[in-house]
């Protein structure tokens, strides 16, 4: 009798699916419900104090109520954008070597160990490092050097970026298929032209997801911009001065002993996580909207 005739077994494998199926779902909701919890608290403790003073004005000093952390918000984008800048573009160089250039290599091994070792380095001796590097030293002749800046800030963050977005970028450009690489090289265009226009292209959708992945990991770092920026109390766009930061306000107001400052923490963790989902969110309609192709 075939097996697909037999009752019995067909009762089994539809409670299997049925069990696996349910067990799969639980999986999601477990991994949903954290965030959903974190939110929820957000909101419920931060939404109230989510007004427009909050985006226009500047911390008042200790005792006078209302204020707002514009200058904490302008100054997050300004550090990100400096470390995406220096990170980025360094992270998809690298994982091009890798790839591409340097297969099997001496030191392509090294740097993929020296990748892999600083995605688990904490974030806090990150931010010593960088402080024993662009901080501490007394130079006359390279005027970021020596002092607390918005310019070393964004060098810590983009550091922290450059393994994340190296790995992430190898992994997507080898998984484009060999004959992608060899229609091109057959045609007689040059192998770093290849490269550039027609592998990265292709892998271009997960490069973009691992750059976000990258961004919305030192969106809320503090201890490296405790190091290096320092923060601010005024507006400061001078990247050789300190500036202000979201998650510096946010732990300085935390640790405070001022109910009105443990109000605007609230909202500012409530708007740097909205501001992160957001930005990965936008980030990952656009890139859904490719798909990375090739042939086996």
């Amino acid at each position: 009798m075939p097996l697909s005739g037999n009752p019995i077994r067909s009762k089994i494998r539809a409670a299997t699916d049925n069990a696996v199926t349910g067990l799969a779902i639980l999986a999601t909701l477990l991994v949903i419900a954290p965030l959903l919890a974190i939110f929820g608290y957000l909101i419920y403790k931060g939404a109230s104090s989510v007004n427009l003073d909050f985006f226009t004005k500047i911390p008042k000093p200790v005792g006078e109520e209302g204020g707002g952390m514009a200058n904490a918000i302008v100054g997050s984008a300004v550090l990100l954008a400096l470390g995406t800048i220096i990170g980025v573009p360094v992270g998809i160089g690298g994982g091009i070597y890798l790839a591409e250039f340097g297969r099997g290599t001496k030191l392509a091994n090294a740097v993929r160990f020296t990748a892999d070792v600083l995605n688990g380095v904490p974030s806090i001796v990150m931010g010593m490092a960088a402080y024993a590097l662009l901080v501490g030293p007394q130079v006359s002749w390279l005027p970021f050097l020596g002092h607390f800046s918005a310019f070393a800030g964004g060098v810590a963050l983009g550091i922290m970026m450059i393994p994340t977005v190296c790995r992430t970028t190898e992994e997507m450009l080898l998984m484009v298929p060999h004959a992608v690489r060899e229609a091109a090289l057959g045609l007689g265009v040059p192998n770093w032209r290849s490269v550039l226009s027609i592998t990265v292209k292709t892998a271009s959708p997960g490069i973009i997801t691992g750059c976000m992945l990258a961004f919305a990991r030192v969106a809320g770092e503090t201890a490296p911009l405790i190091f290096t920026a320092l923060g601010n109390e005024y507006w400061s766009l001078d990247l050789n001065q300190p500036i202000a930061a979201l998650p510096l306000q946010i732990y300085k107001y935390a640790l405070s002993p001022y109910d009105e400052w443990h109000r605007l923490a609230w909202a500012g963790a409530l708007v740097l996580i909205v501001l992160i989902v957001l930005s990965v969110s936008l980030v990952r309609y656009v890139t859904s909207r490719g798909v990375l192709k090739g042939a086996s």
